[in-house]
């Protein structure tokens, strides 16, 4: 009611009100996030701005225009400090977002940071690639614009980079305990920056020759170029992380499915011999694959056969036969992020044709909030590579590939309802489209089974590693001493969860070896 109420004044006799009751200001003022009362009336919603389509299809760098400070400051100034920060619960690492945004309506940067870090050890990542169900879950998001939290938390970080405000925290007593973590992605970043700071060594196994998991090999340069990735790298390792890339630990010398370029295997036990704990963090790897006929003619890949190449150019390898869509029909099948990224890389190459298969029905255009919030609302989400250049296609279904001289040439399809707890083809829709190229970008089912069948790990009935997330087994395997956290325990989601379960998974790794633990969430 009071804020109903506040909307119905004009903001000059609003000021005026304040100014009459300099008692209740100086009262409202005490909360954080409120360094400006009534900024949500005065201040729109500040968006990012981009590079034209034309332009950034030419070139893999990030194109967006992110906040200055000026105007992460005026951001900030909206936030209401409503009382109940829905905000904080909508994130997954719980960033305390009203205080940080008061500290930058200060100008206060170096503690907004801490305010940040002591959360989120790397809100560079995720101030890019998180889909931001903060500003979902964002009071004003009800009846108005959200704060932009994903651009203040950004505009913090990148402030820090450029000012030198970011620091390795290097533990000042050693433990003598050793953990080996499998796995480079965000849960085992996080979890081995943490781990090291309180004193742990901390040696990080990855199969690739470069850290950064799917972070490196599966977010493509334009939406987070890797530069930030070797940044955190360069500052772990000045905090004592050691990275032992090109590492493959697996009791079975081959892998059937695996793209990596492994120089050399590790077997399970050698780490359990030599280290007091292991933490598994090897992410959901196994797609969801499309068993129609076709299926296994030339030109029908998985999105990450495709997605991880063009990474690796960038970077500087020289490959043989790259997945390449140059002057081709491509279709990308799956609605998603990943097929979102695929449709942007494709439209790099210089794609003939992109268009983008959705099996559910389109979403409506926004959400009935009344119904949803502070919830992630399913709403028609349009991404910028869709921008770009996509035809997209909802509720449709692929039935064939078709087939000429071994590769594939076209794709059969259909409409679809869903009736009776299932989909159904609707009759006499069928149709034919010309695909040269056509990347699976279905999501992933489970992760690939040689890390926990060599470590002996139990699984869910989804295949994911056994594991709670909570009490005093959090994190535990069934094995002794062996840890799982992110996407190898929960399944495929999100980075910012991923951060989430690696400083967890480290406060219970810290809480096993010790006794105790000085780590926070």
């Amino acid at each position: 009611m009071l804020l109903a109420n506040l909307k119905k004044l004009k903001l000059r006799e609003l000021n005026n009100w304040f100014d009459a009751n300099k008692k209740l200001k100086s009262f409202v003022n005490l909360g954080a996030g409120m360094g400006n009362p009534i900024g949500f009336l005065e201040l729109d919603r500040v968006e990012l701005g981009y590079e034209d389509p034309e332009k950034r299809v030419n070139h893999y760098r990030e194109f967006v225009q992110y906040l200055n400070p000026e105007k992460a400051k005026e951001q900030a100034a909206r936030c209401m400090d409503c009382g109940t920060p829905f905000c904080n619960n909508g994130c997954p690492v719980n960033n305390v977002i009203p205080d940080f945004n008061n500290l930058v309506y200060d100008s206060d940067w170096e503690n907004a940071l801490d305010v940040l870090h002591s959360t989120n050890n790397f809100p560079e990542f995720t101030g890019r690639v998180c889909p931001a169900p903060c500003e979902a879950a964002c009071t004003l998001n009800y009846n108005d614009l959200p704060v932009g939290i994903k651009s203040i938390e950004q505009a913090i970080i990148d402030y820090g980079w450029k000012n030198n405000l970011v620091h390795p925290k290097v533990a000042t007593k050693k433990t003598q305990k050793k953990i080996a973590i499998v796995g480079s992605g965000p849960a085992g970043m996080s979890a081995a920056q943490q781990l090291a700071r309180v004193g742990h060594s901390v040696a990080v196994y990855e199969k690739n020759s470069r850290v950064g998991g799917l972070l490196r090999y599966g977010i493509p340069d334009f939406k987070m170029e890797k530069s930030h990735i070797d940044k955190r790298v360069a500052q772990m390792k000045d905090e004592g992380v050691e990275f032992i890339t090109g590492v493959l630990v697996s009791n079975t010398k081959k892998v059937d499915g695996l793209n990596c370029d492994t120089k050399k295997v590790v077997k399970a036990n050698e780490l359990l011999l030599k280290f007091d704990a292991v933490l598994l963090t090897g992410g959901a790897e196994h797609p969801r694959d499309l068993p129609v006929p076709g299926r296994n003619l030339d030109g029908v890949h998985y999105a990450m056969d495709f997605l991880p190449l063009q990474n690796k150019v960038n970077a500087g390898d020289v490959l043989k036969n790259q997945i390449r869509a140059d002057g081709k029909n491509v279709i990308v099948i799956g609605g998603g992020d990943t097929g979102s990224d695929c449709v942007g890389t494709s439209n790099r190459h210089g794609a003939k044709s992109v268009t983008q298969f959705e099996l559910m029905p389109i979403p409506p255009d926004s959400e009935i909030k009344e119904l949803v919030w502070p919830y992630w609302p399913q709403k028609l989400r349009t991404s910028s590579s869709h921008e770009e250049g996509c035809d997209r296609e909802f509720a449709i279904a692929t039935k064939e590939f078709i087939e000429e001289n071994g590769k594939v040439v076209g794709l059969k399809a259909c409409k679809v309802q869903w009736k009776d707890n299932s989909f159904e083809e609707i009759k006499g829709s069928e149709v034919v489209y010309p695909a040269d190229l056509v990347l699976l970008a279905m999501g992933f089912v489970s992760p690939m089974s040689y890390l926990l069948d060599s470590f002996g790990v139990t699984k869910d009935s989804r295949g994911n590693a056994g594991a709670n997330c909570e009490g005093n087994d959090a994190y535990k395997t069934n094995v002794k001493k062996v840890f799982t956290a992110g996407d190898m325990r929960r399944g495929q989601s999100l980075v910012v969860w991923a951060i989430r379960e690696g400083r967890q998974s480290a406060k219970a790794i810290d809480q096993f070896l010790m006794g105790k633990t000085s780590l926070t969430d």
